[in-house]
Formats: structure tokens, C-alpha cells, sequence
């Protein structure tokens, strides 16, 4: 579907680095890309080194046909890696090297207008850990009608003060479940229960929509003061890398299309599910398979 939906995305490009090889990633690329083979006119904000890897990365986006215009090139700082550990159950732990290229992102009139002229701009709070990414982004999120902060927590990159300050400009917030308790709590809550604690943080932000996912078990979203829940899909999991991701680009496409919200919701987890049972972040797949997979047929 060609609808000219045109979505901006801002921060980390980088090599996930599995025990059995490298693949590209990073959350908001990951997304960038889910977005791009939804039919989304696509432009990722980022920085690579001026190396071996770097150039893969944009020529593998340009094949894509991803708009890369806004993707720099640094000198003096390598492209970004992540050493990715999986658990028996393919949960992943990150090793995120820094400082790296995309720690040094620059302002430019070009992104500058590109924010300005997207329908929606999708952050999250690593590329906050260096000040000259950090104030990039800021720079950008006020020339933004829409700001989707997919929270994406990594121990040791953030802080309560950054944190509440992303949370508080942003028009659609995305948590999982451990972030959500995490945040609930810095922000006062007393809650024990996911729904108490989503009410609790939706009655202090102005977000009109906040997602939490829940691994295995789904989904929950709050989306224009109406709840919605999915309970998630049955699948094998290979592992978790960029599953958040997709799920977030999808959800976010039919919520801007004005699709039917509970649909959107069981789709997104659908997807989701279905980047878990693969290997790495952006497996690619025929629609014929989405279909199949969320009308429940298994995964052939």
C-alpha cells in the first residue's frame, strides 16, 4: 500500500553481533525497516563510521531503498557493534560498545526538515547516552507533529531525569513490561498491577496512546482512553532481537492508517511473534505467511 505515510526515525545503526555471525540492527533502524517493507516512505537519522561496516550498512539500506540522506559518516568513530548473548531461551543480553559513530550525531537543516515533514518521528532513550546525540535529538523533537518514544531501556544509559523528559514531550510511548514498573515507580506509582500502573503513568503524560508489551504473553494498549489487549501467539523463539521493533513499526502504520484498532494491536503482536521465531532482527516475510500466521495457521 503506497498511501504516502512518511515516518522518520532517529538513532543507533549498528552490527548485532551473534555467536554464530553479524547482523545489521539496532532498535530504530529496526524499525526503519519494518516500516520501509510496509510500503512507508522511510528515512533514517544516524551515524556510521567511515569503515568496512559502515558502508555495508548504507548500501545494504539503499537496496532497500531506505532514504539514507540523513545517515553521516564519521571519521574518527567506528560504526557501532553490540556483542548479543542469547539464553536457552533466546532472550538477549546486549554489550553495547561506545563511543562509537552513532553517539556523534550532528544536526543538519536536512533533518531539520525532515522531521518537520514526516508523520511521525521514532526515538528512544540510548542514543541519549552521549551529550551530541543526545542534544541532536532534542534539537529535533520540537519540530515533530507526532513523537514516538519507544522507551528501550539498556542498564547504565539512562537517568529518572532523562527518562521523565522523554516521556513527557512524547504523543505515543512504547514500554515493555519491566520498563513500564521501572518508570511507574520513578514517577510515584504504589501499584502492583500492569493496567494500575499504565493508568497511573497515562494520568501524568499527555501521550494519547501508550503500548506495553509482554513478551510471550502479548500486548496491551491504551489508544485514545480505550484499552486493548492481546494475549499473544504460540510460536518456538529463536530469539528476541528486534521483535519490540516490529512489533512497534506495525502497530504504528495501522494506527496512522486509521485501521481498526484492535486489529492493528493482534496484528503487531502477530508480527512481532513471528520476528522471534526467526533468527536476528528483520527476517523478511511474504504476506501470504503474516496472513497465515495471524489467522492461525503455524509458521510453515
Amino acid at each position: 500500500m503506497d498511501d504516502n505515510l512518511k515516518i522518520t526515525c532517529y538513532g543507533e545503526v549498528l552490527w548485532d553481533v551473534f555467536p554464530t555471525g553479524e547482523k545489521i540492527g539496532g532498535a530504530p533502524l529496526n524499525v526503519a525497516i519494518r516500516l520501509q517493507s510496509m510500503g512507508v516512505n522511510t528515512s533514517m537519522m544516524s551515524c556510521v563510521g567511515d569503515d568496512v561496516r559502515g558502508h555495508k550498512i548504507t548500501d545494504y539500506l539503499r537496496g532497500l531503498k531506505l532514504n539514507t540522506s540523513c545517515i553521516e559518516m564519521h571519521a574518527d568513530f567506528p560504526t557501532g557493534i553490540v556483542q548479543v548473548t542469547l539464553d536457552k531461551t533466546g532472550s538477549a543480553t546486549y554489550d553495547i560498545k561506545y563511543p562509537v559513530a552513532w553517539d556523534k550525531i550532528s544536526l543538519t537543516p536536512k533533518m531539520v526538515q525532515a522531521v518537520e515533514s514526516s508523520d511521525a518521528f521514532i526515538y528512544g532513550s540510548l542514543v541519549c547516552r552521549d551529550p551530541q546525540s543526545k542534544h541532536t535529538l532534542f534539537e529535533l523533537i520540537p519540530k515533530s507533529s507526532f513523537k514516538v518514544l519507544d522507551v528501550n531501556l539498556r542498564q547504565g544509559y539512562y537517568t529518572q531525569d532523562l527518562l521523565l523528559e522523554l516521556i513527557q514531550s512524547a504523543d505515543f510511548i512504547k514500554f515493555n513490561d519491566d520498563e513500564l514498573f521501572e518508570i511507574a515507580q520513578m514517577m510515584g506509582s504504589t501499584f502492583n498491577s500492569l493496567e494500575q500502573n499504565l493508568e497511573y503513568i497515562k494520568s501524568k503524560v499527555s501521550a494519547s496512546s501508550i503500548c506495553v508489551t509482554k513478551g510471550r504473553h502479548g500486548a496491551l494498549l491504551v489508544h485514545n482512553d480505550k484499552y486493548y489487549y492481546n494475549s499473544g501467539y504460540k510460536i518456538t523463539v529463536k530469539d528476541t532481537v528486534g521483535a519490540g521493533d516490529s512489533f512497534l513499526a506495525t502497530l504504528l502504520v495501522k494506527l496512522l492508517r486509521n485501521e481498526d484498532t484492535q486489529r492493528a494491536l493482534d496484528f503487531a503482536c502477530g508480527i512481532g511473534a513471528m520476528v522471534a521465531a526467526e533468527s536476528g532482527a528483520n527476517p523478511v516475510f511474504e504476506q501470504s505467511q503474516i496472513d497465515e500466521f495471524i489467522n492461525g495457521r503455524p509458521l510453515k
